[in-house]
């Protein structure tokens, strides 16, 4: 114990709180302080001590101060929360804790599904009945009814269900029924697409368990599927396949033999539908094009989905076909569900402590971070704390994430720390909690959904962050249950259709009547030679495109790093986003471990090798970069209050050129500044939007550096127009990036991915209510530092280490915009300085 209470010697627990105080309380009494900011936390104690001494700390604590600023709730306030509820010792604990600002407690319930026919009374073949109610199931509910009826009948059908609600049954059985009416024996006629090998392999057993009862083969066909078994598939094809779109993508322009099975194929089911969405949806859409091209039959297609908000719409968009909606309720069960604001310690401690708790009372909990950084980090912190914790995220290899699932399920581990990788129906066995940073929440709901699935009561923690939309959840917390995630894909991303255009000539030569569509792009291939006429039908030039094939992924566009260490490939990262990250010494994290990039080689090869660090080494890094913009095309243009804004197709111009050193465990979002010998340049186009903000006059005349004070509120009205827009775009800010243009009052907001993903689009659509919650989070955060702070116009993304901020100047900025201010898109001059 380092520390002890001057008052009763337990031990003293000294935090930063998010504006860079830092608190000290006694984990036993009531006595509190604040303090000011020091790295040094024996100085912290002193200093702490001498109060004490002199009599400023008050054996009560600080709580009365900290109510009055909005820093932590009333224990009045707090009991006019729960109201009428009444959560159990841990939940009130952590209510009453006064060591966070609790935004919002109620007990999520769920009420009784409403029940469909008996099993008996479906008109199912009989070997199918007798099966259901050999697995437990003696009625069905509604939304199986209704599915099942609908699916039988032909319809395509999108079927929205939470978590463990029966959702996969409500797609199977009539499969099933299907399959013993119409399959001709010797082909393949359902294809279950899953968007991971990891959750086609965990639902396997359960579709394999049904079908083989009625006399239904299934077997599955992926990546790991041993060449034995891909000989007994060709030779002998089940009724139902089990597959993923990188599978079907890949087959179909090999023209394998087992692409040719596909070609009998008579219904596609699509599960998690909702994850195909930005460059990955798009890139869908077009395969699903390509094997309805070459089926015999007409495809019926059922999808289905734990959230998705306008899922008949998505799917029309995604599968160009109409479809039926039809939803379900969850299981019964009750989970008390609390938002926490850390004012005064970082989003990741509460975290950590929340996990420290409830794992304490042996409750198996999973932590869902929104990077793989975060759990990361967060995975490293609970170890110290002794938490029996493990990483599960995209990234590391499969066996290792397989492990850490059955270690979980079989009770050999406390914890997951987690990325969006498990808000999939992967079967982790038993989930008392589920602690989540903020997303959507549709998506919160779906992670909640994992907790308490034995009927047991669960335990649900939303941690809002250090960030713009958290600072405004606190304050209006019933927005957030509005504040819905939004599915989107862009078809018409040109490198997209450049690609898929060539695919589907692989797939098989294309008629000069069809595909009139894509014309323009056919044409553009024949001129370049990629594709060739040949017997009036147009095919490729494989010696030319084979390598541009091959290197293509259809989970991201562009070209990709791959990382070493040892001499052994431990993944790849896919430009830009890998020079920002595996720059010369930049600070990488893999599976709980930090390492340091010792050697990285682009761009005339594309290889990073890693080395390892000593576990104590005290930081990790943030990359420095510049961007210029040069609008292309102007697709639309649109006033939103008296702003113009436009939707183009955007040439970027990216350079990385050094990054910052930050400390381990500190959320700070500046360091210091350690330059690159060679910047690392990287350009590509991409669509985006463009607005021209209006002058902050008044706060300029009160200025002494005009200019500063000016580019510096367009840049953090840019920081959080994305940052604070986030939950009315459905979570998108992570898919964006952003740059003002100097004193032009120029702002860029455009998808990350090459091409564009669909993002900026969703930004574009709902541009006024972004616009309207971005003034509120700034004229909301109490802060009083001329720059503003990580709640309000910090971005943890930002390229320019959080310098070129002015708080007054974006507020001012965006209560014009919001008064109706009128602006019109101007040109670019060069030589304005690119704040990102």
């Amino acid at each position: 114990m380092k520390f002890s209470c001057p008052k009763c010697k337990s031990k003293i627990e000294i935090q930063k709180t998010f504006n860079k105080k830092m608190h000290v309380s006694c984990t036993n009494c009531n006595i509190e302080d604040i303090v000011e900011f020091s790295k040094n936390t024996d100085e912290v104690f002193l200093e702490f001590l001498s109060r004490f001494d002199q009599g400023f700390v008050s054996e009560d604590g600080i709580s009365t101060e900290l109510t009055d600023e909005g820093i932590v709730r009333s224990e009045y306030e707090i009991k006019k929360i729960i109201g009428s509820n009444r959560p159990d010792k841990i939940t009130r604990e952590i209510l009453l804790s006064k060591r966070d600002y609790i935004s919002e407690y109620k007990v999520l319930e769920n009420p009784e599904p409403k029940m469909g026919f008996k099993v008996e009374d479906s008109g199912l073949d009989e070997s199918i009945t007798d099966n259901i109610k050999k697995i437990g199931i003696k009625r069905f509910y509604k939304f199986q009814e209704d599915s099942i009826q609908e699916i039988v009948y032909g319809h395509n059908v999108v079927i929205e269900a939470p978590t463990a609600s029966g959702k996969t049954e409500a797609f199977l059985i009539p499969v099933l029924q299907k399959a013993k009416k119409e399959t001709d024996y010797g082909k393949v006629f359902a294809l279950f697409v899953y968007p991971t090998k990891a959750l086609a392999r965990d639902q396997y057993p359960k579709i394999l368990k049904l079908a083989q009862d009625s006399n239904i083969t299934v077997k599955i066909f992926d990546g790991d599927t041993k060449l034995e078994e891909r000989r007994e598939i060709i030779e002998e094809p089940p009724q139902i396949l089990i597959t993923n779109f990188d599978v079907i993508h890949y087959h179909l322009w090999h023209q394998t033999k087992f692409s040719s099975l596909l070609a009998f194929t008579k219904m596609l089911i699509v599960d998690e539908v909702h994850t195909y969405s930005g460059i990955f949806g798009s890139n869908v859409h077009y395969i699903i094009k390509r094997l309805k091209r070459i089926c015999n039959n007409k495809l019926q297609i059922v999808a289905a989905s734990a959230t998705l908000d306008d899922a008949k719409n998505f799917c029309e968009e995604l599968f160009d076909e109409k479809f039926q909606n039809i939803k379900g309720s969850g299981k019964k069960g009750k989970t008390d569900f609390v938002m926490i604001f850390p004012s005064l310690r970082t989003q990741r401690r509460v975290m950590v402590d929340l996990t420290k708790k409830l794992t304490e009372n042996k409750h198996k909990t999973m932590i869902f971070s929104n990077s793989h950084v975060n759990s990361e980090l967060l995975a490293i912190q609970a170890k110290r704390q002794k938490v029996n914790i493990k990483v599960h995220r995209a990234g590391l290899m499969a066996n290792y994430r397989s492990a850490v699932e059955k270690q979980f399920k079989d009770d050999k581990l406390d914890a997951i720390s987690c990325t969006p990788t498990l808000e999939l129906g992967i079967d982790v066995g038993n989930v008392d909690c589920v602690i989540s940073s903020t997303i959507p929440v549709n998506r919160l709901v779906q992670r909640i959904g994992r907790a308490a699935r034995k009927g047991q009561r669960g335990y649900a923690f939303l941690t809002l962050g250090n960030d713009p939309i958290s600072q405004y959840y606190k304050n209006h917390p019933d927005d957030y249950f509005e504040d819905i995630e939004k599915n989107y894909i862009d078809p018409k991303n040109p490198f997209v259709e450049e690609f898929q255009v060539l695919a589907m000539a692989c797939d098989r030569p294309i008629s000069r009547h069809e595909l009139k569509e894509h014309q323009g792009i056919i044409e553009e291939h024949i001129i370049r030679e990629n594709l060739v006429i040949s017997n009036n039908r147009i095919i490729p030039n494989w010696e030319k495109i084979r390598s541009l094939l091959q290197d293509y992924s259809i989970r991201g566009i562009g070209n990709s790093i791959d990382i070493f260490l040892g001499g052994k490939k431990l993944g790849d990262r896919i430009l830009p986003i890998a020079l920002e990250e595996l720059h010369k010494d930049a600070i990488y994290f893999l599976a709980g471990i930090r390492y340091k990039v010792k050697e990285f080689q682009y761009p005339e090869k594309r290889y990073a090798i890693l080395e390892k660090i000593p576990r104590d080494y005290p930081y990790y890094t943030k990359s420095l970069t510049e961007e210029w913009p040069t609008i292309e095309t102007i697709y639309e243009k649109r006033t939103a209050n008296g702003i113009e804004v436009v939707f183009c197709k955007l040439h970027i111009q990216k350079k990385v050129y050094g990054y910052v050193n930050i400390e381990l465990g500190q959320e700070v979002t500046q360091g210091e500044k350690i330059f690159l010998d060679t910047p690392l340049e990287y350009d590509f186009v991409t669509k985006g939007i463009v607005f021209h903000a209006p002058r902050p006059l008044k706060t300029i005349e009160e200025s002494e550096d005009e200019e500063y004070v000016e580019a510096s509120g367009y840049h953090a009205t840019e920081h959080v127009v994305i940052e604070g827009s986030n939950m009315i775009t459905g979570g998108v800010s992570q898919d964006l990036g952003g740059i003002s243009l100097g004193t032009s009052g120029l702002i860029f907001i455009y998808d990350g991915a090459v091409g564009g993903s669909g993002a900026s689009r969703a930004l574009f659509d709902r541009f006024e209510k972004a616009l309207e919650r971005s003034m509120f989070i700034v004229k909301e955060c109490p802060c009083k530092n001329e720059a503003g702070c990580p709640r309000c116009t910090f971005s943890y993304r930002c390229g320019n280490n959080n310098e070129f901020l002015h708080k007054c100047s974006s507020l001012e900025i965006l209560e014009r915009i919001n008064k109706g201010e009128k602006t019109e898109i101007i040109d670019a001059v060069e030589g304005d300085k690119p704040l990102v």
